[in-house]
């Protein structure tokens, strides 16, 4: 039953994705993300069927967050259908009960990465549609994300420098992934989490999606997911642009006493578009204060590239703060850091 050849209108359009995108490239071993969840079993009956073609060396891994008295029977699962499929399967247990989505989210892929490390595995593959991309896209928008945080689930996204997170089903909704399974006859595991409205997602996925569908576009999803596709070149242009910037800007300057300390020429960045200099400045900070910076803190540190001299913002992390000295803008220490 679940090695029944087949070729769908599905296989066909990931075979043509994978082959316009060359995301997933031939002869490589590739980790599958399996949850039981019907996008995953769909994921993987994919990649299997497709395996001829492409030469891939397959491998299953199972997180199992603890969040559910059924996670152990939910993993056992998962491992039969490794077993059935004769792929190798790997499994990690979270040592503790994760709270939140944002914390189970981290772990697992930590657990995962740790997983492709550990048995040579280039490629981490996972299950996320079109109608996760639309989601993701609603859920960072509330939460005031910019166009980095709107581009919502790339297709490749580097976790290290030899380890790489693929998504190729983000051509393919939800609804299209459930037929599968069903014409597929695989055996999904039914997450009872995924009901529980307790979660913001749940909340968008269930009540949100519906409701956009209903009163304002039937077609939201692929519009949404449209939208991401569009935001993730111009973010990838704009980044490469201010990276670029940055290099041309920065200066490490002598403050005295033989001590140094990088700064940004603001006669440069003047002349960059508002866009490029926040994005410069947010590539500044990350760099020398190690730090994720909000908007505000952005704001602030890109407003002295016209402020006037001795101008400085507030403290960022740990007392350090921006200032501008003459045609410089260097980020300071307080005296007892240094």
């Amino acid at each position: 039953m679940l090695s029944r050849p087949t070729w769908t209108p599905i296989h066909a359009q990931l075979h043509r994705t994978l082959r316009q995108r060359q995301i997933l490239p031939k002869n490589q071993q590739l980790l599958i993300a399996v949850s039981g969840g019907q996008d995953s079993l769909c994921l993987i009956k994919l990649l299997l069927d497709l395996q001829p073609k492409w030469q891939w060396h397959l491998g299953i891994a199972h997180c199992d967050h603890r969040w559910r008295p059924d996670s152990e029977a939910n993993a056992n699962h998962v491992e039969k259908i490794a077993k059935n499929w004769q792929l190798p399967f790997y499994k990690l247990s979270a040592n503790q009960v994760l709270n939140g989505e944002a914390a189970a989210r981290q772990w697992r892929y930590q657990a995962l990465s740790e997983i492709a490390q550990s048995h040579n595995y280039p490629y981490i593959v996972t299950g996320h549609t079109q109608s996760d991309r639309a989601e993701t896209l609603l859920y960072n928008l509330m939460r005031g994300s910019g166009a980095d945080g709107l581009q919502s689930l790339t297709w490749v996204r580097p976790l290290t420098d030899n380890l790489k997170l693929v998504r190729p089903l983000l051509e393919i909704t939800r609804a299209q992934t459930a037929q599968f399974c069903q014409d597929m006859q695989l055996p999904v595991w039914q997450d009872s989490t995924n009901q529980e409205l307790k979660y913001a997602r749940n909340r968008i996925r269930q009540e949100l999606i519906p409701y956009l569908q209903q009163h304002f576009n039937p077609q939201v999803e692929p519009a949404l997911a449209q939208t991401a596709e569009l935001l993730r070149a111009e973010v990838e242009y704009l980044e490469n642009a201010a990276s670029a910037l940055l290099q041309e800007a920065i200066e490490e300057r002598r403050l005295g006493a033989g001590e140094t300390t990088l700064c940004l020429n603001r006669s440069l960045l003047r002349k960059a578009h508002l866009a490029l200099q926040r994005r410069v400045m947010r590539q500044f900070l990350q760099q020398t204060l190690q730090m994720a910076p909000s908007f505000e803190q952005v704001e602030k540190i890109t407003a002295l590239i016209t402020a006037p001299n001795r101008s400085q913002t507030d403290p960022f992390l740990k007392g350090a703060f921006a200032t501008v000295d003459g045609n410089w803008i260097s980020i300071q220490n307080p005296k007892s850091q240094i």
